[in-house]
């Protein structure tokens, strides 16, 4: 199974809707999606090293614009959805609580999962739901996905053959690492 994503990721890279394909994983992650475009990312730079660049700034651009989406998720619904069930549960006054300290360190928590395999779209529902500055947010994800995204870039553009041949060497290594490093962000979502 995961030969063959490998596989079909490094087809999907000479495919003439590849970076569109790619700009839809990266919007729709950053909102409502819960796989990472890194998966494509890697092994269409790994096929094309020459359009690295390319494809980092087109993840880049689309991750941020779902970032707006999943901004307003949290800012439009938190009426709707969010305060009902906090009453409910009784934790209306906590999430007031909870937004002052978010607020105060938002830009550290969006940089910190724009740059990790932390759940992004999680980081930008709260932004919304809690009222960071669009601004703040809006920066933060600008640097954080674009340090993300373009350092990867340089270092498959670089060292491509010698990351090719480790990772298809130890795929199932690879593929260990991420999840390993996915369930780490999981995690870290429950301890908000």
């Amino acid at each position: 199974m995961m030969r063959f994503a490998y596989n079909w990721a490094l087809n999907v890279a000479s495919h003439p809707y590849a970076l569109w394909i790619l700009a839809a994983v990266s919007f729709l992650e950053s909102s409502v999606f819960p796989i990472p475009p890194d998966l494509i990312m890697i092994p269409m730079i790994l096929a094309v090293p020459r359009k690295a660049f390319i494809i980092a700034g087109i993840c880049l651009v689309s991750s941020v614009a779902g970032g707006l989406l999943g901004y307003y998720i949290g800012f439009g619904l938190y009426e709707q959805v969010g305060r009902p069930v906090l009453q409910l549960l009784g934790k209306e006054q906590y999430f007031a609580t909870f937004s002052e300290r978010y607020n105060e360190y938002g830009a550290w928590t969006v940089l910190f999962a724009g740059l990790t395999p932390f759940p992004y779209k999680v980081i930008t529902i709260l932004s919304g739901a809690t009222g960071l500055s669009l601004t703040v947010f809006l920066v933060s994800s600008i640097v954080a996905r674009g340090a993300r995204f373009f350092l990867v870039a340089a270092l498959l553009w670089k060292f491509g053959d010698p990351i090719r041949t480790l990772i298809e060497k130890r795929l199932g290594m690879m593929f260990a690492l991420f999840l390993v490093l996915l369930a780490a962000g999981f995690y870290g979502v429950r301890l908000l």
